[in-house]
C-alpha cells in the first residue's frame, strides 16, 4: 500500500469550527505547505528578475505555502531582485514592475492564517523585513537613481510643455502674429508707407530693416492694410513697425 502523501495532513481538532467550515470530521484535513508540511497553506506565486547586461533571467517560485514559508520566500526573492534586477537596459524597466507585482503577492500571503497544524519539518525562517537587510539597504541606491531620473524627465517634460507655448506667444507679441524676438527692447525700426524693406530672417520670423527701393537688397514695398487685411501675396506685420505704433502694415514682394 503506498505511503500517504506527505503534504496532506490529518484533520486538525477544531479546524472546521475555527475557520468557517472545511472538511467534515474524519475527512482529509486542510492542504499543507509543500515546504514544511504545516497547515493551512494556500497557492502563492512570487516572481524575481536578474539583469545581466546583455541577457536576463525571469524567476518564479510558486506552490502551496503556509504563511511563514511564503513570507520567507517573498522576502528572499524580493531582496535578491532589488539588488540583481537592475543590471541591464531592459531590466531597468522590468524590475520595478516585478517588485510591484510581488507586493500584490504579499497581500495574499498576509491573508493566509497562521499555521495551526505542525508539519514534518520546521518552516523557513522569514528573517528580517526586506528594507532591514543589507540587500534592501543597498537597493535604495539604484531605486533612488531611477526615481530621480523619472522625476527629472517628468519635470523637463512639464517645463517644455509650459515654456513652449510661452516662447511662441512671446515671439508673436504683435497683431500680425509674427516673431519679434529680435527686438527685445521694443525698439523696432520704422517702416513708412511707400518705402521698401528687407527681411533678414525667414518667414514667419521677422528681422525687418528699411531698405532704399532702388537697392538690390530691397525685397518688399510697404503698404497699409486694406479692409483690415493684406492681399494673399502680402506679409502682414503688426503696428510695432509703423511710425506711431498704431497701424498694421502689409509687405508686398517686389517684382524682380
Amino acid at each position: 500500500m503506498p505511503a500517504p502523501w506527505p503534504y496532506q495532513q490529518l484533520p486538525t481538532p477544531g479546524w472546521p469550527q475555527q475557520y468557517g467550515g472545511g472538511q467534515p470530521t474524519g475527512g482529509p484535513g486542510p492542504v499543507a505547505c509543500q515546504i514544511c508540511g504545516a497547515a493551512p497553506a494556500a497557492p502563492v506565486t512570487i516572481r524575481g528578475h536578474q539583469g545581466m547586461l546583455v541577457i536576463m533571467r525571469f524567476l518564479k517560485r510558486e506552490g502551496m505555502f503556509c504563511r511563514t514559508c511564503a513570507l520567507a520566500s517573498f522576502r528572499d526573492m524580493q531582496a535578491d531582485t532589488m539588488v540583481l534586477g537592475w543590471w541591464g537596459p531592459l531590466s531597468l524597466l522590468i524590475t520595478p514592475f516585478t517588485l510591484l507585482a510581488n507586493l500584490g503577492a504579499l497581500s495574499g500571503i498576509r491573508r493566509i492564517p497562521e499555521p495551526v497544524a505542525p508539519g514534518f519539518r520546521p518552516p523557513l525562517d522569514p528573517g528580517k523585513p526586506v528594507f532591514k537587510r543589507p540587500a534592501g539597504i543597498l537597493a535604495l541606491i539604484p531605486m533612488g537613481l531611477l526615481g530621480l531620473a523619472v522625476f527629472a524627465f517628468t519635470a523637463l517634460l512639464a517645463i517644455g510643455l509650459v515654456a513652449g507655448p510661452s516662447r511662441e506667444s512671446g515671439a508673436s507679441s504683435d497683431d500680425s502674429g509674427r516673431g519679434l524676438s529680435d527686438y527685445p527692447s521694443g525698439d523696432y525700426p520704422t517702416l513708412t508707407v511707400g518705402s521698401c524693406a528687407r527681411n533678414d530672417a525667414t518667414w514667419p520670423y521677422e528681422n525687418l530693416k528699411p531698405e532704399p527701393c532702388d537697392s538690390p537688397a530691397a525685397q518688399y514695398s510697404v503698404h497699409l492694410w486694406t479692409n483690415d487685411s493684406c492681399t494673399s501675396e502680402d506679409h502682414s506685420v503688426g503696428p510695432s513697425y509703423s511710425k506711431d505704433h498704431d497701424e498694421p502694415l502689409c509687405l508686398r514682394p517686389l517684382k524682380g
